[in-house]
């Protein structure tokens, strides 16, 4: 039994994780096909961040688990400013920047909540 949680269909969050990031569309079927597999094989904790590929790591995420979300925990994480070519510049971890982070998150995910939320670096 698990002690860190239960994604929305009851399931407890697995111990052992899935990293879910990529660089460069080259690999954005075989990490939509990894996820999903891993989702078969049980394996339902999934880490992603607002800063792996400028957000598009979330978007692909969300596709990933596109009508499984509810057999998804989903975890990723927020805090670093990106310039307008994706670079990480600085971190921010004032209130408004969550907020912001968080509901462009939610919007990239393609989902309505996020199991957990957490800081990337403190600022």
């Amino acid at each position: 039994m698990s002690d860190l949680g239960r994604t929305a269909d009851g399931t407890p969050v697995t111990r052992l994780g899935l990293g879910c990031f990529y660089y460069g569309a080259p690999a954005r079927a075989e990490s939509i096909s990894t996820i999903r597999r891993a989702l078969d094989l049980g394996l339902n904790l999934l880490d992603t961040s607002d800063a792996y590929g400028a957000g598009d790591n979330e978007r692909m995420v969300g596709e990933a688990v596109s009508g499984r979300r509810h057999a998804a925990f989903i975890t990723t994480k927020f805090g670093w400013v990106l310039d307008s070519t994706g670079k990480p510049t600085h971190l921010d971890g004032s209130r408004a920047y969550v907020r912001r982070s968080c509901e462009a998150s939610l919007n990239r995910l393609g989902t309505e909540y996020i199991d957990l939320y957490v800081a990337h670096r403190v600022d």
